[in-house]
């Protein structure tokens, strides 16, 4: 049995004490007081019971995958195969990924004006595909300018005690357009390629460019990114930097791959499933049931009750 409560314990334990701190006139009607706060709790706990077992089998590789997203406004652009947003396109393909290293061990790191650490290695293919699907850029205010410079330190961190655990070879899905945009150059990331086996820098993004469309502080739907250097504003143009990004593949020793479409990725996919052991492990699983409805059904009926007995005494 396991629980899954609807609204925090703690908070609910506060919600009925106040409950009860109004007291009803008569040891009745005080009793079903109780007794209806108690069932409120009970229900709110959303007690869960077993409703059987399944052998399965589980598939592990033994690969450890970091993947970091560059989340900047430039990766609004619509220039994927038309008019497709990047980012979209990121999303599916990372989708893609996490489905054919399915067994694999992947960390999320994205930036913008920062680096963010999104998720800790783990198995769980669904919560990492869930976690880049929850990827949007900063808003228009906040931006800075970008910079890949900006995730060098804390990807270095995760590549190092990645590699010094020990637990399988180290891959790289670096994502960017490889644009900078806040007066930096790009910083040499040599240093890295100690910690990582394989991988790929993925490009997205046109020589020619596309429009962004954001949303800015009051804006309900999102409007095009202005280019604000002169006057007239005129719609700013991201292109893809693909010297940035083919010098950052070269200074982490892995190939740079232009990601015009999904297909591109298979060959890196190749090399990590090819290169690192995988097993299948049998082990049970268990599926849960709602059973929250045993308490409300009462619950309802003595509600019903006090309301007829309200109304009576009107």
């Amino acid at each position: 049995m396991i629980t899954n409560p609807i609204i925090p314990i703690w908070l609910m334990a506060i919600i009925c004490v106040i409950m009860l701190v109004v007291k009803r006139k008569g040891i009745i009607p005080y009793i079903r007081q109780i007794v209806i706060v108690l069932l409120v709790f009970a229900v709110n706990l959303r007690v869960m019971v077993p409703s059987g077992d399944a052998k399965g089998k589980t598939r592990k590789i033994e690969a450890n995958v970091v993947i970091v997203v560059d989340s900047t406004i430039s990766m609004l652009a619509r220039d994927y195969n038309g008019e497709t947003e990047r980012l979209t396109a990121v999303k599916a393909d990372c989708k893609y990924v996490t489905d054919e290293l399915y067994g694999a061990r992947f960390s999320v790191i994205s930036f913008d004006n920062i680096a963010n650490y999104l998720s800790p290695f783990t198995n769980d293919a669904g919560y990492t595909a869930n976690v880049i699907d929850a990827i949007s850029p900063i808003g228009q205010m906040y931006a800075k300018g970008s910079s890949i410079n900006v995730c060098k330190d804390m990807l270095n961190d995760i590549l190092k005690k990645a590699k010094d655990k020990d637990n399988g070879n180290v891959y790289l899905l670096f994502i960017s357009d490889g644009e900078i945009t806040n007066g930096d150059k790009l910083d040499s990331f040599k240093g890295l390629s100690k910690y990582i086996d394989g991988g790929a820098v993925l490009g997205y993004g046109t020589k020619e460019g596309g429009e962004m469309y954001a949303r800015s502080y009051s804006d309900e739907e999102p409007s095009v990114v202005e280019d604000k250097s002169d006057y007239p504003y005129k719609p700013a143009i991201s292109k893809i930097d693909e010297n940035n990004l083919k010098k950052l593949a070269g200074d982490m020793g892995i190939d740079y791959i232009n990601m015009n479409k999904q297909s591109n990725i298979d060959s890196v996919l190749d090399e990590i499933r090819r290169n690192s052991s995988a097993q299948d492990t049998e082990n049970s699983t268990y599926g849960y049931k709602d059973v929250y409805y045993i308490f409300l059904i009462p619950l309802l009926l003595l509600l019903i009750f006090e309301f007829i007995c309200y109304k009576r005494r009107k």
